[in-house]
Protein backbone atom coordinates (compact mmCIF):
# COMPACT_ATOMS: atom_id res chain seq x y z
CA UNK A 1 0.00 0.00 0.00
CA UNK A 2 1.34 3.45 -0.86
CA UNK A 3 0.72 6.62 1.17
CA UNK A 4 -2.01 7.80 -1.21
CA UNK A 5 -4.03 4.65 -0.59
CA UNK A 6 -3.45 4.92 3.14
CA UNK A 7 -4.78 8.48 3.13
CA UNK A 8 -7.82 7.43 1.09
CA UNK A 9 -8.56 4.65 3.56
CA UNK A 10 -8.68 7.20 6.41
CA UNK A 11 -11.22 9.31 4.55
CA UNK A 12 -13.30 6.27 3.64
CA UNK A 13 -13.29 4.96 7.19
CA UNK A 14 -14.15 8.39 8.60
CA UNK A 15 -17.04 8.80 6.15
CA UNK A 16 -18.40 5.37 7.05
CA UNK A 17 -18.18 6.12 10.77
CA UNK A 18 -19.86 9.48 10.23
CA UNK A 19 -22.76 7.88 8.35
CA UNK A 20 -23.27 5.13 10.92
CA UNK A 21 -23.09 7.63 13.79
CA UNK A 22 -25.74 9.80 12.14
CA UNK A 23 -28.05 6.77 12.00
CA UNK A 24 -27.46 5.57 15.56
CA UNK A 25 -27.02 8.75 17.63
CA UNK A 26 -29.81 11.09 16.48
CA UNK A 27 -32.28 10.19 19.22
CA UNK A 28 -29.71 10.40 22.01
CA UNK A 29 -28.39 13.70 20.62
CA UNK A 30 -31.92 15.13 20.65
CA UNK A 31 -32.30 14.11 24.30
CA UNK A 32 -28.90 15.59 25.16
CA UNK A 33 -29.71 18.93 23.54
CA UNK A 34 -33.01 19.18 25.42
CA UNK A 35 -31.28 18.31 28.70
CA UNK A 36 -28.56 20.91 28.17
CA UNK A 37 -31.06 23.61 27.16
CA UNK A 38 -33.09 22.94 30.31
CA UNK A 39 -29.90 23.05 32.40
CA UNK A 40 -28.55 26.35 31.11
CA UNK A 41 -31.99 27.98 30.85
CA UNK A 42 -32.46 27.68 34.61
CA UNK A 43 -29.02 29.10 35.33
CA UNK A 44 -27.40 25.78 36.20
CA UNK A 45 -23.95 24.80 34.96
CA UNK A 46 -22.28 22.20 32.79
CA UNK A 47 -19.26 20.33 34.14
CA UNK A 48 -17.08 18.42 31.68
CA UNK A 49 -14.12 16.10 32.03
CA UNK A 50 -11.88 13.71 30.14
CA UNK A 51 -8.26 12.64 29.70
CA UNK A 52 -5.84 13.40 26.87
CA UNK A 53 -7.74 14.17 23.67
CA UNK A 54 -10.98 13.90 25.63
CA UNK A 55 -9.66 16.55 28.03
CA UNK A 56 -9.12 18.84 25.04
CA UNK A 57 -12.69 18.11 23.90
CA UNK A 58 -14.08 18.88 27.37
CA UNK A 59 -12.19 22.18 27.46
CA UNK A 60 -13.27 23.03 23.90
CA UNK A 61 -16.94 22.37 24.72
CA UNK A 62 -16.89 24.55 27.83
CA UNK A 63 -15.12 27.34 25.92
CA UNK A 64 -17.97 27.34 23.39
CA UNK A 65 -20.52 27.66 26.21
CA UNK A 66 -18.80 30.37 28.22
CA UNK A 67 -17.63 32.30 25.17
CA UNK A 68 -19.88 31.66 22.22
CA UNK A 69 -20.33 29.13 19.47
CA UNK A 70 -21.21 30.74 16.13
CA UNK A 71 -23.52 33.56 17.19
CA UNK A 72 -23.79 36.13 19.94
CA UNK A 73 -25.71 35.05 23.04
CA UNK A 74 -25.38 35.25 26.79
CA UNK A 75 -22.44 33.37 28.32
CA UNK A 76 -23.42 30.00 29.75
CA UNK A 77 -22.00 28.57 32.97
CA UNK A 78 -19.52 25.76 32.48
CA UNK A 79 -16.38 24.34 34.04
CA UNK A 80 -13.85 21.97 32.46
CA UNK A 81 -12.64 19.87 35.38
CA UNK A 82 -9.37 18.99 33.66
CA UNK A 83 -8.04 22.56 33.41
CA UNK A 84 -7.13 23.53 36.97
CA UNK A 85 -3.64 22.10 37.40
CA UNK A 86 -3.42 23.09 41.06
CA UNK A 87 -6.56 21.15 41.95
CA UNK A 88 -5.61 18.20 39.76
CA UNK A 89 -2.08 17.89 41.12
CA UNK A 90 -3.17 18.44 44.74
CA UNK A 91 -5.93 15.85 44.55
CA UNK A 92 -3.75 13.50 42.49
CA UNK A 93 -0.95 13.77 45.03
CA UNK A 94 -3.14 13.47 48.14
CA UNK A 95 -5.83 11.03 46.98
CA UNK A 96 -4.66 9.52 43.68
CA UNK A 97 -5.25 10.33 40.01
CA UNK A 98 -8.50 8.38 39.93
CA UNK A 99 -10.09 11.03 42.20
CA UNK A 100 -9.16 14.25 40.35
CA UNK A 101 -12.62 14.74 38.82
CA UNK A 102 -14.64 13.07 41.56
CA UNK A 103 -13.51 15.58 44.20
CA UNK A 104 -14.42 18.50 41.93
CA UNK A 105 -17.88 17.09 41.23
CA UNK A 106 -18.37 16.62 44.98
CA UNK A 107 -17.34 20.24 45.57
CA UNK A 108 -19.07 21.96 42.67
CA UNK A 109 -22.07 20.00 41.38
CA UNK A 110 -25.71 20.76 42.19
CA UNK A 111 -28.74 18.65 41.18
CA UNK A 112 -29.73 20.95 38.29
CA UNK A 113 -26.26 20.70 36.72
CA UNK A 114 -25.10 18.30 34.01
CA UNK A 115 -21.84 16.37 33.84
CA UNK A 116 -20.46 15.75 30.36
CA UNK A 117 -18.16 12.76 30.82
CA UNK A 118 -15.87 11.86 27.93
CA UNK A 119 -13.88 8.63 27.51
CA UNK A 120 -13.25 6.95 24.16
CA UNK A 121 -13.22 3.53 25.85
CA UNK A 122 -15.83 4.22 28.52
CA UNK A 123 -13.36 2.75 31.01
CA UNK A 124 -11.38 5.73 32.38
CA UNK A 125 -11.34 5.25 36.17
CA UNK A 126 -11.30 8.97 37.01
CA UNK A 127 -14.21 9.68 34.66
CA UNK A 128 -16.15 6.74 36.11
CA UNK A 129 -15.62 8.11 39.62
CA UNK A 130 -16.85 11.52 38.42
CA UNK A 131 -20.03 9.86 37.11
CA UNK A 132 -20.54 8.06 40.42
CA UNK A 133 -20.09 11.34 42.30
CA UNK A 134 -22.60 13.00 39.97
CA UNK A 135 -25.15 10.28 40.69
CA UNK A 136 -24.67 10.81 44.43
CA UNK A 137 -25.74 14.44 43.88
CA UNK A 138 -28.63 13.66 41.51
CA UNK A 139 -26.70 15.24 38.64
CA UNK A 140 -27.61 14.02 35.17
CA UNK A 141 -24.77 12.68 33.01
CA UNK A 142 -24.21 12.96 29.27
CA UNK A 143 -21.52 10.40 28.49
CA UNK A 144 -19.48 10.29 25.28
CA UNK A 145 -17.71 7.02 24.50
CA UNK A 146 -16.95 4.49 21.78
CA UNK A 147 -15.71 0.89 21.61
CA UNK A 148 -19.12 -0.47 22.72
CA UNK A 149 -19.26 1.86 25.73
CA UNK A 150 -17.09 -0.08 28.16
CA UNK A 151 -17.95 0.31 31.86
CA UNK A 152 -20.20 3.26 31.07
CA UNK A 153 -22.84 0.67 30.12
CA UNK A 154 -22.86 -0.63 33.70
CA UNK A 155 -22.78 2.66 35.63
CA UNK A 156 -25.00 5.02 33.64
CA UNK A 157 -28.51 5.38 35.01
CA UNK A 158 -31.88 5.56 33.24
CA UNK A 159 -31.86 9.37 33.38
CA UNK A 160 -28.40 9.61 31.80
CA UNK A 161 -27.69 9.89 28.08
CA UNK A 162 -25.04 7.74 26.39
CA UNK A 163 -23.55 8.91 23.10
CA UNK A 164 -21.49 5.88 22.09
CA UNK A 165 -19.69 6.17 18.75
CA UNK A 166 -20.05 2.91 16.78
CA UNK A 167 -16.34 2.34 16.15
CA UNK A 168 -13.35 0.75 17.91
CA UNK A 169 -10.58 3.02 16.67
CA UNK A 170 -9.70 5.91 18.99
CA UNK A 171 -9.05 8.47 16.26
CA UNK A 172 -12.44 7.81 14.62
CA UNK A 173 -14.20 8.04 17.99
CA UNK A 174 -12.49 11.35 18.79
CA UNK A 175 -13.41 12.74 15.37
CA UNK A 176 -17.08 12.02 16.02
CA UNK A 177 -16.86 13.30 19.60
CA UNK A 178 -15.90 16.78 18.44
CA UNK A 179 -18.74 16.69 15.91
CA UNK A 180 -21.14 15.61 18.68
CA UNK A 181 -20.01 18.52 20.87
CA UNK A 182 -20.48 20.97 17.99
CA UNK A 183 -23.98 19.55 17.36
CA UNK A 184 -24.79 20.05 21.05
CA UNK A 185 -23.55 23.65 20.90
CA UNK A 186 -25.58 24.35 17.77
CA UNK A 187 -28.69 22.81 19.32
CA UNK A 188 -28.33 24.87 22.49
CA UNK A 189 -27.96 28.05 20.47
CA UNK A 190 -30.90 27.17 18.20
CA UNK A 191 -33.21 26.91 21.21
CA UNK A 192 -31.81 29.89 23.13
CA UNK A 193 -31.85 32.18 20.11
CA UNK A 194 -35.36 31.22 19.03
CA UNK A 195 -34.68 29.11 15.96
CA UNK A 196 -36.48 26.17 17.61
CA UNK A 197 -39.40 26.07 20.02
Amino acid sequence: MDISNRISLHFDEAAETLSLSAQTLESALTQAIHALVECVSQGAKVLACGNGGSAADAQHFIAELVGRFERERIPLAGIALNTDTSIMTAVGNDYGYDHIFERQVQALAAPEDILVAISTSGNSPNVIKAIEAAHERDVRVIALSGKNGGQFNQILGPNDIHLCVPHNRTMRIQEIHILILHILCDGIDAFLLGDLA
